[in-house]
């Protein structure tokens, strides 16, 4: 019944406008700082591993485990990630383009810095995209996907439908046959 609300109801759609334009502004403005201050994970990477020991952990060992074999030995490519991510993902939710897409990625952000032991505004920010997740399309109906979506699915149809046509029938299908 909730779900139902969330994809098709009119009011939904435009509380959930409101709850994407937030997120996004959150996500602009977190990427924008990080891409013109400069921005080092190094720090964050190091303090989220030190904090997998001790008798209370804040970060499990196997979250741990990745961030000290994956995150900081290509720290580079996470430098880059992390700030123009941020800033994408609230460019997408304010213009309301790919909408889905886009709260799905500050999801899988927003799960990453929780599980690095970054409690913040993560928590709610993930809540937030959970029910523009479930709402899907509708979350992106006051926006570009209006617009985005019908054309690309008319792309996408169109040349999966080109090389394969029904045979017409030789008569209509509504008439009855008499013998």
């Amino acid at each position: 019944m909730f779900n139902n609300f969330l994809r098709t109801n009119k009011v939904a759609m435009w509380l959930l406008t409101v709850i994407r334009v937030y997120l996004g502004y959150q996500w602009i403005e977190a990427g924008y700082h990080k891409i013109t201050g400069g921005f080092d994970a190094a720090g964050f990477l190091t303090g989220a591993i030190a904090n997998s020991t001790g008798d209370h952990p804040a970060v499990q060992g196997w979250w741990a485990a990745f961030l000290e074999h994956v995150a900081l030995p290509n720290v580079g490519l996470f430098n880059f990630l992390v700030p123009y991510g941020e800033f994408l993902v609230g460019l997408g939710l304010i213009l309301g383009t790919f909408t889905t897409f886009a709260a799905l990625m500050g999801f899988v952000m927003n799960a990453a810095f929780l599980f690095s032991g970054t409690v913040s505004t993560n928590a709610q920010m993930l809540i937030l995209e959970v029910l523009v997740l479930v709402a899907a399309a509708n979350a992106g109906k006051i926006g570009l996907d209006y617009y985005v979506m019908p054309y690309l699915r008319k792309l996408f149809h169109k040349n999966s439908d080109a090389g394969t046509q029904a045979p017409t029938p030789k008569q209509p299908l509504n008439m009855k046959r008499t013998a």
